[in-house]
């Protein structure tokens, strides 16, 4: 069978008892990066006295999938078989679902243990009390789909939650705080090591604040939702409106992404 081992995101004890034990069984390791799991595996075995010599390791990661899978079939997977990626839950922001839906498809059991997290450890960390939120990942680094995905956040009623690098993000909070100044923004980072940190202020405060740090790590950033009044429209809404087709029909296709000539004809034929 196919197991999923999430591994420590910054610090070796985070590791379960569980995991090595589906780590020291495993005969063959699927990993985003080869060098990144051996030196992993070394780095446990010699913290927990284990033996991790003898396995099989094959990358797998977003460049060689396609080509990987069509190597598969049924017989690799009679062995003991793990995936891991770099740091953290696989097909969380990295590889791994590809590897998954072909078990599914196969009819190949597999497994998922649970284990470390940026995304939920931040949420946790973040001291909001919304209970819904939504993961972005990483943006784009520029150009009209990295705007438009930063609307999209702005305009969530769901806390947001995305990662950042050190180089884009001032550029983040500089966006966030022209946009939206007095948004609450929660920062996390390098969650879980030595230099963990956390900074929660509004978007410009925190602008300010950032501008003349030299930035470092990884980080994680939680954006509070947008506050609303009353309740949001739906289609059926909009179809009950006792208005001209014609602006019905842009309304409809500004919601569901359809043209606005298919709507207006659908709603004369009705």
């Amino acid at each position: 069978m196919l197991c999923l081992v999430p591994t420590p995101i910054g610090n070796l004890e985070d590791i379960s008892q569980r995991s090595l034990r589906i780590l020291i069984e495993a005969e063959l390791i699927f990993c985003e990066d080869t060098r990144v799991t051996k030196k992993l595996l070394n780095l446990l075995g010699e913290k927990n006295n284990l033996d991790f010599s003898n396995k099989e390791y094959k990358s797998f990661h977003s460049h060689n999938e396609d080509q990987i899978l069509k190597s598969l079939d049924k017989e690799t997977f009679t062995k003991n078989v793990v995936y891991v990626s770099d740091a953290g839950m696989p097909c969380v922001s990295d590889p791994g679902a590809t590897l998954v839906d072909f078990c599914i498809k196969n009819n190949i059991a597999y497994d998922v243990l649970p284990g470390a997290n940026a995304i939920l450890t931040a949420y946790a960390m973040s001291g909001f009390s919304t209970t819904t939120f939504s993961f972005y990942g990483f943006l784009d680094h520029k150009g009209v789909s990295r705007a438009s995905k930063l609307d999209d956040i702005l305009n969530d009623n769901k806390l947001s939650i995305l990662y950042e690098s050190p180089h884009r993000l001032l550029k983040l909070l500089e966006e966030l705080s022209l946009k939206e100044p007095t948004r609450t923004i929660f920062l996390a980072k390098e969650i879980t090591k030595l230099h963990q940190k956390t900074y929660k202020n509004s978007a410009l405060e925190l602008f300010k604040e950032f501008e003349n740090i030299n930035i470092r790590g990884e980080w994680v950033v939680v954006i509070e939702a947008k506050k609303t009044i009353g309740y949001n429209l739906d289609l059926s809404d909009i179809q009950n409106l006792d208005i001209a087709p014609k602006i019905k029909a842009k309304l409809i296709a500004k919601m569901t992404g359809q043209s606005i000539k298919d709507v207006y004809q659908k709603l004369l034929e009705n």
